[in-house]
């Protein structure tokens, strides 16, 4: 009689019990399962996970998320701050750990994840209540960022970002502020010292926080957020070229013959005066 390995439920699919008499590896079986189930987004399976975030609010214990094998924990944490409607919160100052718990050997690790990670992928390959996950907080700075161009009542803005948060990022946690549906395309972040009379415009990935710890200390220098005049033009911009029907080449070689043929002499092609 044949026994079958039923694999994890990660890996759960009707093909994946194979005999252990058979010549497939249990390896190459389970790399493909998994390989498939991980890229194939409309079959892929999903599980729930349960995030401790006491962290965002002392009253969070924690939250359940439905997630899928392909969500990762930079998704996860953005999902987390949209549900509590702290959008206006920089989500690289967030980070998950897992927490895996050896039962019999009572032993428990924490792992940082990065933010690439999968957490159900990990949840997966540990037994049901071995593995906890706790969403915690970076070490970030303040910084003020002048923006009456979003709001003409409001005259700055002080948020709490990380050290490696770029410019498009802060534009765009400023525009969740305010709710606005503005593309981050439409702004720019300047760089303004009024006592040497001096403004530098930011690349879109340079890091606010960053170029404010390189200023130099008793000097009025300050961020600005201004409106891109130019990107409705750029937007409304449309490059014309004519689409001009492509000649034959028989036509081609019809023309070149007429042009070097001629019944005329080459006196009467002049015309004098």
């Amino acid at each position: 009689m044949l026994k079958h390995v039923q694999l994890s439920p990660y890996r759960q699919r009707p093909h994946d019990t194979v005999s252990l008499s058979s010549t497939a590896s249990y390896s190459s079986l389970s790399r493909s399962s998994s390989y498939s189930s991980l890229n194939d987004s409309g079959s892929s399976p999903s599980c729930a996970i349960k995030v401790f975030a006491k962290c965002l609010r002392p009253d969070i214990e924690y939250k359940t998320l439905g997630i899928t094998y392909q969500t990762t924990c930079r998704e996860v944490v953005q999902s987390l701050l949209n549900k509590y409607r702290m959008r206006h919160r920089d989500p690289n100052l967030f980070y998950l750990t897992m927490e895996v718990t050896i039962r019999r050997a009572g032993i428990r690790t924490v792992i940082a994840l990065d933010e690439d990670a999968r957490p159900a992928v990990l949840q997966s390959c540990h037994p049901k209540g071995d593995s906890k996950f706790a969403l915690q907080t970076k070490n970030g700075g303040l910084v003020k960022i002048y923006d009456s161009v979003l709001m003409p009542g409001s005259k700055y803005k002080s948020l709490l970002i990380s050290e490696f948060t770029t410019v498009d990022e802060l534009i765009q946690i400023l525009l969740n502020c305010y709710n606005s549906k503005e593309r981050v395309e439409q702004f720019s972040l300047y760089e303004v010292c009024e006592s040497q009379e001096y403004q530098r415009k930011l690349h879109p990935d340079d890091c606010p926080l960053q170029v404010q710890k390189s200023w130099a200390p008793g000097l009025s220098t300050h961020f600005l957020l201004r409106r891109n005049l130019d990107y409705r033009l750029r937007r409304s911009k449309i490059q014309w070229t004519p689409d001009l029907p492509s000649i034959p080449c028989s036509s081609r070689q019809s023309i070149a013959q007429t042009e070097t043929v001629s019944s005329y002499p080459d006196y009467q092609n002049y015309f004098y005066i």
